[in-house]
């Protein structure tokens, strides 16, 4: 049932950028190994690893996501989350239980949720007020009541198996190419696996853009969505006012998977827009 309500999912029209990212990294990955089959298979486990808990504490491993810890931030945040949480499953029932609240050590304001069970803020984010946290958390909430936080899992796991994939096979030209130069005491083979090296960089970089432009495309669209969900928890106006304040920010200096999502989000004023027609349409 989850598999195929998953697949319906990324066939939609605001996910066709993710699809055909998927798409065309299967395709490459079966390319890489002699056997089609076999590539396409470990492709299709490593993309139900991701999407299993063990992808999701992977995800949060790698972004520094810790469980609270630090009392303060257990008695300010706690209460926050468990409010949020509230009002989101009285709109969506489907939201799951076991939902947990991780904080990571960016000073760059923001959060981001994953999988099916995690939302994660930086420390940064406690420079905002009590009101302007409950609406980024419930507009994290969205993102799991839509359901589009699993494919932040499968897009961030499969550019882990190519980049990996892509890794090995320039470990192993460049080992061959330096060897047969040594063997051959030719300066030529040398410069030629150089050039091959440099070549397969600029390949693997090209590959990497594209495909962010790609995710990038079906992310913007889900944005807005979550920004709505919020509005029906009775954060809009909060929400509006984190996203002026997150409108300062300079996305630059954020790092990871953020620097990714927050380059891809629609322009604040925009979103700010939206959020104040549906302010008025209330």
């Amino acid at each position: 049932m989850y598999i195929l309500d998953f697949a319906k999912r990324l066939t939609k029209k605001q996910n066709i950028g993710i699809f055909i990212y998927l798409i065309l990294n299967t395709l490459l990955v079966m390319a890489i190994f002699k056997n089609p089959i076999t590539g396409f298979i470990i492709y299709l486990i490593s993309l139900g690893l991701a999407l299993s808990p063990f992808g999701e504490w992977i995800l949060r491993l790698q972004q520094g996501c810790k469980p609270l810890s630090r009392k303060e931030h257990k008695e300010r945040l706690t209460p926050l989350f468990n409010e949020v949480s509230s009002r989101a499953k009285a709109i969506d029932p489907s939201i799951p239980e076991g939902v947990k609240l991780f904080i990571s050590n960016d000073s760059t304001p923001n959060a981001f949720a994953t999988g099916r069970k995690t939302i994660c803020l930086t420390k940064g984010i406690l420079e905002y007020n009590d009101e302007e946290i409950k609406a980024i958390l419930a507009h994290e909430f969205g993102h799991l009541s839509a359901k589009d936080t699993d494919f932040i899992l499968i897009v961030a796991v499969g550019n882990m198996i190519v980049t990996a994939l892509f890794v090995i096979y320039r470990l192993f030209i460049s080992f061959v190419g330096i060897v047969l130069s040594m063997i051959n005491n030719s300066l030529s083979t040398l410069l030629m696996t150089f050039l091959i090296d440099v070549v397969l960089v600029g390949v693997m970089w090209l590959w990497t853009k594209f495909g962010i432009v790609l995710v990038m495309h079906s992310v913007r669209k889900n944005e807005y969505e979550a920004d709505a969900f919020a509005h029906k928890c009775g954060f809009g106006n909060s929400l509006i006012h984190a996203l002026d304040r997150l409108n300062e920010i300079d996305v630059q200096s954020a790092k990871g998977l953020w620097a990714n999502l927050a380059s891809s989000h629609p322009d604040p004023d925009q979103r700010i827009g939206k959020l104040q027609d549906l302010q008025e349409a209330a």
